[in-house]
């Protein structure tokens, strides 16, 4: 990659009916669909589906309607801290927080499947009763090969964190065991498929945020490689979004936002919110900042709820429209839903060096 990016982000959508934190998104046939999350603390916001259409607005437009696919008794219980990846038309949940407790949702292994044209949910149970399953967890990751495979990585069970490893083959109905990452175990990582392999950045082990490498995971020989940062990266840091697009042939990782400086207030508290945003050459394994333009830019925010603490949540999808990328956020508290224009991806020159200590 030729130094590096710069973006422009465009507002596409302000409605107080989006404004949540600890919800997950998902984007297909030129909509973006909103589900849970919370907005008072330990309250979470229920099980209805938002669907704002007409995504790919040109500028000037006015702003796009949400609808609201009301809560049925087969959607899912509602919680806060899922994770969710989609695939073609269909969404995919696995657990999250919620209960009068607010603990893990204990779902013994199922799936939710919501269909995005029909808007309706139905669980997918393991194909073997008896077969080993992940167990219940907040503030995990969850992505895909996008044909047919979730992946399930780390997150906070009711006690500790976790750095183990899923597949669910969606045929097959089946969950399988993989290499575990490296240590620590976390909460709040970010992982992305991309190329084949698996790429995770970040996460908060209890103590301090993670950073300085990326980890690779391929799926043969089923085991995970450590790159260090080479020179300059992003600082470590705890829920921020990860993505991969492709820019002018090449592979590359835009790593957004996230926090550092944890606070000592839990689920009430927010450490530092961050307003980067960085790419990293997949072939190179070398990052750059990219340069961010636009009429007005997002304000400094997570992009997830780690166990620990509220956050500003923000939570990040990729979308795929004729060939090319979008990026969408979610705003909490700033109801609006931004994207980066598709269009807007060059290669440009901006770098900037991070201090050492911050990784």
């Amino acid at each position: 990659m030729a130094k590096s990016l710069s973006i422009k982000w465009q507002r596409i959508i302000a409605s107080d009916t989006i404004k949540r934190s600890s919800q997950v998104i998902a984007i297909a046939n030129d909509k973006v669909h909103i589900f849970g999350g919370e907005i008072v603390p330990r309250e979470p916001v229920g099980s209805n589906v938002y669907a704002n259409p007409k995504i790919t607005r040109l500028p000037g437009l006015k702003d796009s309607s949400t609808t609201t696919q009301p809560a049925s008794p087969t959607s899912p219980c509602p919680r806060v801290g899922s994770a969710s990846a989609t695939i073609n038309n269909t969404a995919y949940l696995f657990s999250g927080r919620g209960g009068t407790a607010m603990s893990p949702i204990s779902e013994h292994g199922l799936i939710w499947s919501l269909n995005l044209d029909t808007l309706t949910w139905t669980p997918l149970r393991s194909s073997d009763p008896s077969a080993p399953y992940p167990p219940a967890r907040n503030y995990h990751t969850l992505t895909s090969n996008s044909t047919s495979t979730l992946y399930l990585h780390a997150g906070c069970p009711a006690s500790g964190r976790l750095s183990d490893l899923w597949s669910f083959g969606i045929p097959a109905r089946r969950w399988t065991q993989l290499a575990s990452a490296p240590d620590p175990p976390r909460g709040g990582t970010s992982i992305v498929y991309a190329a084949g392999k698996l790429y995770r950045l970040g996460g908060f082990d209890g103590t301090r945020e993670l950073g300085g490498c990326v980890d690779v995971y391929t799926p043969a020989p089923d085991s995970w490689d450590t790159l260090p940062f080479t020179d300059v990266g992003p600082e470590a840091r705890s829920v921020a979004g990860l993505a991969a697009v492709e820019v002018v042939g090449r592979v590359v990782l835009l790593s957004l936002f996230g926090e550092r400086d944890p606070s000592s207030l839990g689920y009430q508290g927010a450490g530092k919110m961050l307003a980067d945003v960085w790419a990293y050459d997949v072939e190179s394994g070398v990052w750059a900042e990219v340069l961010q333009e636009g009429d007005g830019l997002p304000e400094p925010r997570s992009l997830e709820q780690r166990h620990e603490q509220l956050l500003d949540k923000k939570c990040l999808n990729c979308h795929r429209h004729r060939g090319l990328v979008s990026l969408f956020l979610i705003f909490y508290r700033d109801p609006h839903l931004c994207r980066v224009h598709p269009s807007s991806l060059h290669i440009g020159l901006h770098k900037k060096p991070i201090s050492k200590e911050r990784v």
